[in-house]
């Protein structure tokens, strides 16, 4: 069970994903109404600062009430931004206030690829203490990305995930994933991200970065397709996961027991 700084936390980070995902729908409304009355962007990437200023500057529509109809649009959109800001500023605040032990399982988690500080402290609100799962094939089954199974007649047979466990759990991990397809090199970002960490979870977090990618490409050689490649290194990416969790409460209980 999570305590109440784990629900908290939680709360927040959930939060930010309703915002998210309000402004995809956002995006998609504008997007589509725009392609609609024919007026396409130049040469720039969408939804960028100089994509939204494209639109502020150089669209306009005939029609009174079709030109309050692109502006509405646009105000959800920057509506959106607004709200997604507020709550990673507030998220950063919680980050700061919570207990050390979520501190630095946070900071532990960065030190994997595709885990930046929003999914790693998805996984810390959703799953609290890591180390109350015996082994990563549990944390595995509670994210239901695990194969579905059918047995009949003496015969087993494998399908498509469960989905029977933590949805936002989940998402993170599938998310992250789809960046192990990158050559598993050290960046400049991720080497700043790993200051201050044990060598045990670098040393798990560069084993990550090359079984996940040769992962990756191995089960796309075979000609699977892409969804199912990034579930699949996702649920083994719960398993670095769980690895480093461990890895930084049992340092912590350690230096608990030293310092008594």
């Amino acid at each position: 069970m999570a305590d109440a700084a784990h629900e908290a936390l939680r709360d927040l980070v959930r939060a930010r994903e309703a915002a998210t995902q309000d402004q995809l729908r956002a995006r998609h409304r504008l997007g589509k109404y725009l392609l609609r009355h024919g007026k396409r962007p130049p040469q720039t990437r969408a939804w960028t600062q100089q994509y939204l200023e494209w639109i502020k500057q150089k669209v306009s529509l005939d029609a009174r009430s079709q030109q309050v109809t692109l502006e509405d649009y646009l105000s959800e959109v920057d509506h959106a931004g607004l709200r997604i800001a507020r709550l990673e500023a507030a998220l950063d605040e919680a980050i700061e206030q919570a207990p050390e032990e979520m501190r630095e399982l946070i900071h532990a988690l960065q030190a994997l690829r595709g885990r930046a500080k929003v999914g790693a402290v998805t996984i810390v609100a959703e799953e609290g203490r890591v180390s109350r799962f015996d082994n990563p094939r549990k944390l595995m089954g509670d994210s239901g990305a695990v194969s579905s199974e059918h047995s009949r007649g003496g015969k087993t047979r494998r399908g498509g995930i469960t989905k029977t466990g933590n949805a936002h759990l989940r998402r993170v991990i599938v998310e992250a994933a789809w960046s192990q397809r990158l050559k598993p090199v050290m960046s400049t970002l991720m080497r700043k991200r790993q200051e201050g960490l044990s060598a045990e979870v670098q040393e798990i977090a560069a084993k990550a970065r090359h079984r996940l990618h040769a992962r990756y490409m191995r089960l796309l050689g075979k000609g699977k397709m892409k969804q199912q490649v990034v579930t699949a290194v996702g649920r083994e990416m719960l398993g670095f996961i769980w690895a480093i969790g461990v890895s930084v409460e049992r340092a912590r209980e350690q230096n608990a027991r030293g310092a008594a």
